[in-house]
Order: C-alpha cells, then sequence, then structure tokens
C-alpha cells in the first residue's frame, strides 16, 4: 500500500484522538471551575453565617443543665457576633474527615485546638495561637506493682499508645519514636476522640495515650485513676484552622483574637474552663451531657410527648429550656407559669393551672402546640417555614403572626416566607407605622421577643442535636 493510502487511514484515528484529548481537557478544566472558591470575610457576611466544625468534648463543646457550653463554643460565638453573622456549628470528631471538609471548602474554620505543625501549615492556614498546652501522656495511676508505668519519654520504647488518627499527638509519636532504641507500637484509632481513649486507659482496654494537658487536667477529675505526668512535648501552640489561600479571612480573625485575648472576657472564658474548680463539679453532675447524655430530668416525659406532634424531643426540650429552663416552678411577671410557660387563659382551654404537676403542663403545652399547627396547616400554602411560624406563634399569640404574615404580602413579600419577610415585620411590630397599618388586626407587640425566640431556640436544638443522642 502506497504512503499516500496510509497517510488517508491515519487522519481519521489522529483526529478521533485529537476530539478525545480536547474533550478529556475540557472536563479538566469543567472540574477547576468547578471547584469551591475560597471563602472571605465578605463571602461571609454576605451568607448571613460562619460555618464552623468543632469537637464535642468536655472542654470545647458540651450540654450541662440545659446549657450549651464550652470553651471553643464560647469563643466562637464572640468571633461570630463580633462579624455580625451567625455560628452554624457542627460537630466532627474524626480530625482526618473535619480537615477533608475543610479542604474541600465545605466549612471555613475548624474551632478547636490545633497545634500547628509544619506539615498542616503547608495544607492549612492558622490563626495566631488561641492557647498552649503540653502533650501528656495519659496512663493510670501505679499500684503496688508499678510495671509498665512510665517515668520518662525513653521508657515508652517497645510501648503501645493508641492515639487519635490524624492527630499532632499521632505526629510528635512518630518523631519520638525515631530517637528511641525500640519504636513506639503507635495505633491510630479512627472515629474516637481523645477523651473517649482516656476513658479506655482508665477503664484499662487500653494502657496508655495521649492528651493535651488542659484536657488531661479536666478528665482527671472523672477519671481519678489516671496519672499525666510525663510530658511528650514542650508546651504547643493551639489555633484554629482555616482554607488555605484564605489569608484575608485569616487577617481578619487574626485581628478580632488578638484584641479579644486582651480582655476580660476572653481571661473570663479561659479561667470558666481550664483554671476553675466549677468544671469538676460540672463533670461529676448527672446533668453534665457529655458523661451523663441528659439534658433535663424531663427526657424521658419529652421524649413521651413528642411523639403526639411528631418532634425530635431534643426540640421540645430546647424550647423548654428557653421558656422555664425546666423549672416546673417557673412563674412569669405576665403569670405564665411552669415548665412550658402556660398563659392563665391558655392554661384554662386545656384544663390546667400552676397547681398542676410537670407532666400536666408539658402534656397542655403539646396539645397548644398541636392546636397552633393546626391553624397554621390551613394557612401556610408552602409549608417549609412552618416550624419557625409555629415558634412564633407559641411565643407571641397566632395573631401577632397572621398580622406580621398580611403585612409581608401588602408589601409584596412571600407571606409564608419566614426570613427576609414575615420575621421581618413581626420585628417592627413594636413601630406605630407597623402596628397601625390597616391590615393588622392585633395592634402592638414587641417583635424582637418572638424574633429572638425562633432564633435562640433553633440554636439551641442545633446544639443539642450535635450533642445529645435522639433515643
Amino acid at each position: 500500500m502506497s504512503g499516500i493510502k496510509y497517510l488517508k487511514l491515519l487522519i481519521p484515528v489522529i483526529f478521533m484522538v485529537f476530539l478525545q484529548t480536547c474533550n478529556q481537557n475540557r472536563k479538566v478544566v469543567g472540574l477547576q471551575i468547578e471547584e469551591k472558591p475560597v471563602v472571605e470575610l465578605r463571602h461571609v457576611k454576605l451568607r448571613g453565617k460562619l460555618r464552623v466544625v468543632t469537637d464535642y468534648n468536655s472542654t470545647n463543646y458540651f450540654v450541662y443543665k440545659g446549657h450549651t457550653m464550652g470553651f471553643q463554643y464560647e469563643m466562637l460565638e464572640a468571633l461570630a457576633n463580633h462579624l455580625g453573622v451567625r455560628l452554624e456549628l457542627t460537630v466532627n470528631n474524626d480530625l482526618v474527615s473535619a480537615f477533608s471538609s475543610l479542604e474541600q471548602g465545605d466549612v471555613d474554620l475548624l474551632g478547636m485546638n490545633l497545634a500547628v505543625t509544619t506539615d498542616r501549615m503547608e495544607k492549612f492556614n492558622f490563626t495566631i495561637p488561641h492557647s498552649q498546652s503540653s502533650q501528656v501522656l495519659i496512663q493510670r495511676k501505679p499500684t503496688t506493682d508499678s510495671t509498665g508505668f512510665i517515668r520518662s519519654q525513653s521508657d515508652l520504647s517497645g510501648k503501645r499508645v493508641h492515639v487519635q488518627k490524624g492527630s499532632s499527638f499521632e505526629e510528635r509519636l512518630q518523631l519520638l519514636s525515631e530517637e528511641l532504641d525500640m519504636p513506639i507500637d503507635i495505633v491510630a484509632v479512627e472515629m474516637l476522640e481523645v477523651e473517649e481513649l482516656i476513658s479506655m486507659v482508665a477503664s484499662g482496654e487500653i494502657d496508655y495515650t495521649i492528651a493535651d494537658e488542659n484536657v488531661a487536667m479536666v478528665n482527671s477529675t472523672y477519671y481519678p485513676g489516671i496519672e499525666f505526668k510525663t510530658s511528650v512535648s514542650f508546651p504547643q501552640n493551639l489555633a484554629w484552622a482555616l482554607r488555605k489561600g484564605a489569608n484575608h479571612l485569616t487577617h481578619d480573625v487574626n485581628m478580632w483574637l488578638m484584641e479579644f485575648q486582651k480582655t476580660k472576657e476572653y481571661r473570663r472564658i479561659y479561667r470558666r474552663y481550664f483554671k476553675s474548680s466549677r468544671i469538676e463539679q460540672m463533670i461529676q453532675s448527672e446533668y453534665f451531657t457529655v458523661k451523663s447524655g441528659k439534658i433535663s430530668d424531663y427526657d424521658d416525659l419529652l421524649k413521651e410527648k413528642a411523639k403526639k406532634i411528631n418532634w425530635d424531643w431534643r426540640l421540645l426540650a430546647a424550647l423548654i429550656s428557653q421558656e422555664s429552663n425546666f423549672n416546673p416552678k417557673a412563674q412569669s411577671w405576665v403569670g405564665a407559669f411552669g415548665l412550658m410557660q402556660l398563659m392563665p387563659e391558655t392554661a384554662y382551654r386545656y384544663d390546667v393551672d400552676s397547681l398542676s404537676s410537670p407532666i400536666e403542663n408539658v402534656d397542655a403545652g403539646v396539645r397548644h402546640l398541636k392546636y397552633l399547627k393546626g391553624k397554621l396547616d390551613e394557612t401556610l400554602l408552602d409549608k417549609t417555614d412552618e416550624l419557625k411560624f409555629l415558634l412564633a406563634s407559641y411565643n407571641v399569640g397566632l395573631g401577632h403572626v397572621l398580622d406580621a404574615r398580611r403585612l409581608a404580602e401588602k408589601n409584596g413579600k412571600n407571606p409564608d416566607q419566614w426570613k427576609g419577610s414575615v420575621d421581618y415585620y413581626l420585628l417592627n411590630k413594636s413601630k406605630p407605622e407597623f402596628f397601625n397599618d390597616p391590615v393588622v388586626k392585633y395592634g402592638y407587640c414587641r417583635g424582637s421577643e418572638p424574633y429572638q425566640y425562633v432564633i435562640k431556640i433553633l440554636e439551641r436544638y442545633n446544639n443539642y442535636q450535635n450533642i445529645v443522642l435522639l433515643n
């Protein structure tokens, strides 16, 4: 066959290869285009929320007597308030997964006690330190037989130590192991948080783990049989992590953190969780959710009653926490009483009074919620925001919420949409130009109260979901 004929046969093949290469390149370009952009402060403010992952433990984030607390939680709340945005907090005690979510742009910040290491700095931005702590070995206190008790770093030679996978503890042990005669048997554990490993040491399931000294100190109150005197590192800087390239946001957070650490508020927060004897009392309390799993004495009652309105019981707990702080004898200046703070006229409708039992009070409150939901079902065409309408109605009365819907509709807004529509008109219903409008039937109300009520209950519910098991 002549060269020209060969060329004629090859041209279509070359053309097909060229097309396929172009398509592959187009796919690569497409993937690059779809990559999530780096988020800066202007994006956070435009979105109206700061997306943060933290870890759930005895110091960073927990529930005590129904109240959300924690060193990281209070710091992050202060940051969000400074930025003028809402804190959207999720829990992930798996460090590898948490770092992955940050790297992919699913969150803006990891609000944890993160040691700033060389390897981590290559992949992420870090803030200035929010605190410092040494890494210490957790082991059981010696009995009459002190075999296996570690008194110095060199004693770790050949020993098996369990640590959280992806943690700076794992990295530190790897470096230390290289200096010893026999390497340390490092077991990197997935899906277990540091405090769970401390618990396993205390119970004898494992012999050793590593933790930050301040965390070890707090946990030694709950596990008096553990010892943490052997240090495995010098004091390390602990900081928050942001996505690589988010330089402006990192700078903004650093500027705030630098000033915040000079305040009495920061010193108060730090002392509360790492220097106060009160944290020891909280940890030993049955209301310390990290250990007990309880929100209140009424958890079983709420689980039973919440079924009547198809609610998650933790949502009902969040409402009661807001209403009465779980005090069955609570009474407001306007006469509302009991766990669910029933107004006298509402209580009369359900045949209860201030002398009724907590069971009767909660039952009446749940029945009233069911009644309000029935009315809203008849009113709302779009049920997406019904829960927010329901919570506001429970707080301020259905009439005022319906007034806010009418104002929204009159002004060209969606009367079935809460945020940026009905919530705005309810918030402003304390102003004459709003409550004197002809479409308003129920007059003045202090709209800031139901407006904040909805926000606080849903935030508390989110925290309960993060921390407390459903069943």
